[in-house]
């Protein structure tokens, strides 16, 4: 029986442990194809652990109800993908992204969610125009939550 030898790229985990040290975060971990790496930082130095991913667990029947809530809704509702603060425009005072009635195109920026100290931009899903704005400027945000309704 052959084993497969996975190579580990040196200048990721570098990269890793530099982005650590950048954003004062403690853990980060990348997963790509049969490869996990997480670099942790216990003390002061960033610790690297290589692992290979946990086999898949069979899949679960969905129950039927959260199947007729996915189906029942709009493909322009466009959710927190993170849990963050939202911001409707790029800087304090600047003029906000989209406002209600504005048309966007399929991958604008129409909020930016900020997360542990980074501006994560959100895409609109769809091509349409903005019905709703359903948070608040500098509002805390749940992952999953309904940011904007675009129809």
């Amino acid at each position: 029986m052959a084993t497969k030898k996975t190579t580990i790229d040196q200048n990721l985990i570098r990269d890793l442990a530099g982005i650590l040290n950048e954003t004062d975060l403690t853990e980060i971990e990348v997963e790509q194809d049969d490869l996990r790496i997480r670099v942790s930082r216990g003390g002061s130095a960033p610790a690297v652990q290589v692992a290979a991913p946990a086999p898949a667990a069979a899949p679960i029947a969905a129950p039927v109800a959260a199947d007729d809530k996915a189906a029942s809704k709009p493909a322009g509702n466009v959710p927190s993908p993170m849990v963050g603060t939202a911001y409707h425009s790029p800087a304090p005072g600047a003029d906000p992204f989209v406002k209600i009635g504005d048309k966007v195109k399929q991958g604008q920026t129409v909020v930016i969610i900020e997360a542990m100290k980074t501006m994560n931009q959100i895409a609109a899903p769809v091509s349409g125009t903005v019905a709703a704005i359903l948070v608040e400027d500098g509002q805390p945000v749940e992952f999953g939550e309904q940011l904007l309704l675009i129809e």
